[in-house]
């Protein structure tokens, strides 16, 4: 699968495709289905299936304070984009420009010109262009105008209800978290790379793996149970800590896993962290001999609901 970052990299090869257009947050089962339409659409038409996608998602540019936690990052979004089978992913970045395109050059200038789009997919909730003014039916009559086949995709349900990366992300807040893998089509992960903190974990004798988050926002807050993958060869079992930790007086939130009875070196690794269960909510205690002592609890539960009480 080819990786196409803007719309200056968008060669003649890339014209005529299978377009669909959206965040693709988390590359759900509901977002599986489109693109299993979008490539039988592909292989009819013989011409590229190409997935348009943005970065950062547009509401962390237009509302930041309103924008929704993320299921997954760039670099996982893109990984998972290219097990579907799709020929592309083209990046849009979305920045004040992109943002102030009105939705009749979006549809037309952008799609119909910039990339020549032969046949376009999209959900039948798809809205576009500056203050989405755009809809589903400006789409059609912008492809009858530029030789663009419109269609849309039926909404997927499970349970009776519509998939979709809201439904997830409360999932994954409430820790229903098999509902949560139900809907994506796999379990949900953390990613992001192992780098150094203040070694507060270590000081209290449970020393932590501080992971660089991306995105920064995740649907996560408080102390879970769950696997860590990528710092060993079997998945870990792993106490994890998603907080501002007020007991320290900090304001940001911080991702710490404590892989139980790990004794190795995983600074510069880059780990995917599987919460299964959520233990409890983040805390104030009065000083870090209390705070200490929870954690203590905190990985004695996790053993229990991961089945290592043994060790």
């Amino acid at each position: 699968m080819e990786l196409i970052r803007g719309l200056h990299n968008v060669r003649a090869c890339h014209r005529g495709a299978a377009i669909t257009i959206g965040n693709f947050d988390g590359v759900h089962r509901g977002h599986r289905a489109m693109i299993d339409r979008l490539r039988e659409e592909a292989a009819r038409r013989g011409c590229p299936a190409v997935v348009v996608t943005f970065e950062p998602h547009p509401m962390e540019r237009l509302a930041p304070a309103r924008a929704p936690a993320r299921l997954t990052g760039l670099r996982e979004k893109v990984r998972r984009l290219g097990e579907t089978g799709v020929d592309a992913v083209l990046c849009l970045r979305f920045d004040q420009h992109l943002a102030a395109v009105e939705a009749e050059a979006f549809a037309g200038e952008l799609l119909g010109g910039r990339l020549g789009a032969g046949f376009v997919l999209v959900g039948d909730d798809f809205r576009f262009g500056r203050q989405r003014r755009g809809d589903l039916e400006m789409l059609r009559r912008a492809g009858e105008a530029w030789g663009y086949e419109v269609a849309p995709m039926e909404t997927v349900t499970r349970s009776g209800e519509r998939v979709s990366s809201t439904r997830i992300r409360e999932a994954v807040r409430a820790g229903r978290f098999a509902e949560a893998a139900e809907l994506l089509g796999h379990p949900y992960c953390i990613q992001g790379r192992v780098v150094h903190g203040d070694a507060m974990g270590r000081q209290l004798g449970w020393p932590t793996a501080n992971l660089r988050l991306s995105p920064e926002r995740i649907p996560l807050d408080g102390i879970y149970a769950g696997w860590a993958r990528g710092g060993t060869e079997q998945p870990w079992p792993t106490a994890i800590s998603v907080g501002i930790r007020p007991t320290v007086g900090g304001r940001r939130t911080v991702f710490e896993a404590h892989l139980i009875d790990f004794d190795g070196d995983l600074y510069g690794r880059h780990l995917c962290v599987e919460p299964v269960v959520r233990l409890r909510g983040e805390a104030h205690f009065d000083g870090l001999d209390a705070l200490a002592r929870q954690i203590g609890e905190d990985v004695r539960a996790a053993r229990r609901v991961l089945g290592q009480e043994h060790h």
